[in-house]
């Protein structure tokens, strides 16, 4: 499920629900509690920090869930210099 990027960086992508169909924020918690199954977050991973990329059109509150489910103690949100982009 992983592979080991530039600089011993450890990546991951993983997939949504069909478009019209679901909740984006479920497939995000969805994906956080696989890798926890498969230990992706154990100590002996020795992490520093996890970063998740999530399409920014999610509108069921995709980018709480992870707060709201205990998964992450901060987010951030980054966008582009476009008009549209928030």
């Amino acid at each position: 499920v992983r592979k080991q990027g530039y600089s011993g960086t450890m990546c991951t992508e993983s997939g949504g629900p069909e478009p019209g169909v679901g909740c984006a924020g479920r497939g995000i918690i969805t994906s956080i509690n696989l890798l926890e199954q498969l230990g992706a977050y154990a100590d002996s991973e020795d992490l520093d920090y996890v970063f998740y990329d999530v399409l920014g059109d999610v509108v069921c509150g995709g980018f709480a869930m992870p707060i709201r489910e205990g998964k992450a103690q901060e987010i951030y949100i980054v966008v582009s210099g476009e008009m549209m982009a928030l």
